[in-house]
């Protein structure tokens, strides 16, 4: 039950933030507004942590791990994806995102050797195929002879880069560190991080007094930063990244529902295979092998009495 919770959470709060994200985007440059997101985070992280007496010692050797969350999950990877969008429609953004599934099995078998089984990799295609259904008019538009591949390339190596902070969130979750912890100092190393790109690219610190971009500002700090991370990197330790990341595939579903109803999206045919695809795939990724043959026996059994 509490894995469920978490992942409902994680998908509502990060298929969210994209809206969040369209009011931080024009007057202030994407990395001043990035630390600020990050310093805000990293500020309530230690406050929470200090508040609950957690310990934030660690071995040099973990603060090296929390130094590839950093720049992994709590900068680089933003920066990288902003770029991106520079060449990229945000739907074709979204469908290479969605590539840190393939990317968190493919990386979980190599740095820690888990087997993974059957149903995950199906699981895994159906949702990406689901996502190819959904923003199919902007595939079948997509010009590879234009900066497109450049903005594809970015926005691959953006999502690399994420899989690798995952990877680092499992490798910390395995030495018994704390996600609060792990996140509070990946958080503090991520906005240092940040603070210097701001300064070695020479762009001026700023700051909109706009409510719209304060209270965004601050959703996506506390839920998209704080809460969401928390949520997804407890969900890696607890079930699993294969498993973990498929909420990365729920995500641009909850978009398209909020396009929906603010900025009256239209639904065609594609959209609504897309959603049967990655339903479908979700519910194959989440289902334990024995549920499934147990669901089939029961259905055997029912037919044979009829």
């Amino acid at each position: 039950m509490r894995s469920t919770v978490l992942y409902m959470i994680t998908v509502l709060i990060w298929g969210s933030t994209w809206l969040a994200i369209e009011f931080q985007l024009g007057d202030i440059p994407a990395q001043v507004s990035l630390v600020y997101r990050f310093a805000i985070a990293a500020i309530l992280m230690w406050a929470y942590c200090i508040f609950k007496r957690l310990d934030m010692r660690f071995a040099w050797s973990d603060h090296r791990f929390f130094l590839i969350l950093a720049v992994c999950n709590f900068g680089g990877n933003y920066l990288i994806l902003y770029w991106a969008q520079n060449y990229l429609t945000s739907a074709m953004a979204s469908i290479a995102f969605s590539t840190l599934l393939l990317m968190n099995i493919i990386n979980t078998r190599i740095f820690f050797g888990r087997i993974i089984a059957k149903r995950i990799y199906v699981g895994a295609g159906l949702g990406v195929i689901g996502l190819g259904a959904l923003f199919w008019p902007e595939i079948k538009s997509l010009d590879f002879a234009s900066d497109a591949m450049l903005g594809l390339g970015l926005a691959l190596g953006g999502t690399f880069m994420a899989s690798l902070g995952n990877m680092a969130s499992v490798r910390n979750s395995a030495r018994k560190i704390g996600v609060m912890q792990g996140n509070a100092w990946g958080m503090l190393y991520g906005a240092l991080a940040l603070i210097c790109v701001v300064l070695f690219t020479g762009v001026e610190f700023s700051f909109s007094s706009k409510p719209s971009y304060v209270l965004s500002l601050i959703y996506l700090a506390l839920f998209g930063t704080v809460i969401a991370f928390a949520c997804y990197f407890i969900l890696l330790r607890d079930i699993g990244p294969e498993k973990a990341s498929y909420s990365i595939v729920l995500f641009p579903f909850v978009a398209v529902a909020l396009s929906t109803f603010y900025e009256g999206f239209e639904w065609h045919v594609n959209t609504v295979l897309g959603f049967v695809f990655v339903i479908i795939g979700n519910a194959i990724v989440l289902t334990p092998m024995a549920q499934i043959r147990h669901w089939f026996l029961h259905r055997k059994q029912r037919k044979d009495v009829s």
